[in-house]
């Protein structure tokens, strides 16, 4: 049996939550406004950190969901996607605002329980426990998990391409459409993680020696790369998912 609860009714949980093998790119835990939850989510935000664990493995985390309240009297779904909701909640606490929206950030699940249809019933404990909390709507942007397969195709295509049964083409995308969302939009710089030739090449191990564009494995568009200046920066598009909860 899976237990999802949150992470305030399971603080075991805390000292280990970043310690679940994932499939994450290294480039990507680098975006630096990650901190800004990252660094506090199990002392600011145990409430809106969702801890999964099964009847199999007690007590070892098989799967987490994250989220972040906020408030904001512009566009709820900013271009700047992830960030700009990170941003605007560590703006809300510090300015002691009362949150009126909220945004999913992350559902991971466990490398080895990749496929196994965990990500659905995550999707929908976190509409539910958005809904418990008062909110009309559970907004999230989204990392199509496949988009990576065509880095060169702009966003706005990818995400808005379809099946033969109309759903969205992107594996990521339908679950969310099928748990009940509509995608909104796109949202171009989502994340963005700059860095020195030196640590792109320590992220990816590839060489970061030709200004240009680079493919990377894992990334959703490609790296800008400006040998000469010595830095190369990567801005990642994510497709913005509405979740109406009443």
């Amino acid at each position: 049996m899976l237990r999802i609860t949150t992470l305030a009714e399971r603080p075991e949980f805390g000292p280990g939550l970043w310690d679940m093998e994932t499939g994450w790119e290294e480039f990507v835990l680098h975006d630096p406004l990650a901190d800004l939850f990252y660094s506090v989510a199990v002392t600011t935000y145990p409430e809106y950190v969702l801890v999964a664990d099964d009847d199999r493995e007690p007590g070892r985390l098989v799967a987490r969901g994250c989220m972040i309240p906020y408030r904001t009297d512009g566009d709820p779904m900013p271009d700047d996607g992830w960030d700009g909701v990170i941003r605007a909640g560590w703006l809300t606490g510090e300015t002691g605002a009362e949150a009126d929206r909220i945004s999913a950030l992350e559902i991971t699940v466990r490398k080895d329980l990749l496929g196994t249809g965990l990500s659905p019933l995550m999707v929908a404990a976190m509409r539910e426990h958005a809904a418990r909390r008062g909110f009309a709507e559970l907004v999230a942007p989204v990392r199509p998990n496949r988009k990576h397969l065509e880095p060169r195709t702009p966003m706005a295509e990818y995400a808005f391409r379809t099946r033969e049964d109309g759903l969205p083409y992107d594996a990521w995308l339908r679950v969310h459409v099928r748990a009940g969302g509509t995608i909104v939009k796109v949202a171009p710089r989502s994340m963005v993680v700059p860095g020195t030739l030196a640590e792109w090449r320590a992220w990816t191990g590839l060489p970061f020696d030709e200004t240009g564009p680079v493919e990377v494995p894992g990334a959703l568009t490609p790296v800008h790369c400006a040998v000469e200046h010595d830095h190369a920066v990567y801005v990642e598009p994510n497709v913005w998912v509405s979740h109406r909860l009443r």
